[in-house]
């Protein structure tokens, strides 16, 4: 197929206010043998139309021919049902205290969120599977602390699946969930769970969508590229804090252990996930070596 005929093809569904067409192919070309794991935050996707959105967007890099996988949040859907049913959370460093009522919460509002996307996506003609831990569970946890309750840590992939799952182009959304040796239901810090799996598969990247534009500097300008030495000196300095500095954590993890670039990116803004595959200059923070 020609380029011009590829343009003519991908201009059909390619959006208006998206980077410039004609640099589409080099970049499809630039990624198409590799992996990229998106997670998308709970915090942003409650916003339906960012949802739609979001849902356009990884819709395009389907029909692109590029191999995603997606790992979603769902921090408001949760506290919003647990306020339903009167029940308080607890943090403790960012995360959720998550008892055996609330992790049947956590568990269910997941796995509905989930088939909202793989729906929505279906919708659109793209093949996506959902991935939880009901149907076709990938992740086996630890439990992280006693006095967390049932949060997990990943200590196991089942990467086999998910990489067939790419194979017959289909794109896995996954649930931030695992199960434990007795079949135990743990809840996984999304972060987390997506820097898992882009390290277990050696991801080419991972993106963290969220509801900031990326990593500042001292004077507030965003940084548009940083290598993981120099973002530990921001959380050092405390320039970077709060409840950036789990994130930066997950991102210099995932960059330490085969995963060539990380990139904190503003998911509220319309097409940041296009800006960052398909332009030199990106969108966000790009965290690597």
């Amino acid at each position: 197929m020609s380029l011009n005929l590829d343009l003519e093809e991908i201009k059909k569904f390619w959006p208006k206010d998206a980077p410039n067409l004609k640099s589409v192919p080099k970049y499809v070309n630039k990624y198409k043998k590799d992996l990229i794991v998106i997670k998308y935050g709970g915090n942003v996707l409650i916003d339906r139309q960012i949802f739609n959105n979001f849902i356009n967007d990884i819709n395009i890099l389907n029909k692109l021919g590029l191999s995603i996988i997606v790992v979603h949040g769902g921090g408001p859907r949760i506290e919003r049902e647990l306020k339903k049913k009167k029940i308080k959370s607890e943090f403790i460093n960012g995360l959720r205290v998550t008892s055996q009522d609330i992790i049947e919460t956590v568990e269910k509002v997941l796995i509905e969120f989930n088939e909202d996307i793989v729906n929505s996506l279906k919708k659109k003609g793209s093949n996506a599977t959902s991935v939880h831990t009901k149907l076709n569970n990938i992740m086996s946890v630890v439990p992280d602390s006693p006095e967390l309750g049932f949060v997990g840590i990943p200590n196991k992939i089942n990467t086999d699946y998910i990489e067939e799952l790419i194979n017959n182009k289909h794109i896995p959304i996954v649930a931030p969930l695992g199960l434990d040796k007795n079949n135990q239901t743990y809840n996984i810090n999304g972060d987390s769970a997506a820097s898992a799996i882009a390290k277990k598969l050696k991801s080419r990247r991972l993106l963290l969508m969220t509801n900031v534009e990326g990593v500042y500097d001292d004077r507030k300008n965003l940084i548009s590229e940083i290598k993981p030495f120099d973002i530990e000196n921001l959380v050092n300095l405390k320039i970077v804090q709060g409840g950036m500095i789990p994130k930066i954590k997950n991102c210099i993890d995932a960059v330490e252990n085969g995963v060539r670039g990380v990139v904190i990116l503003d998911g509220r803004k319309p097409h940041s996930i296009l800006f960052e595959i398909f332009s030199d200059k990106g969108a966000g923070t790009l965290i690597r070596k």
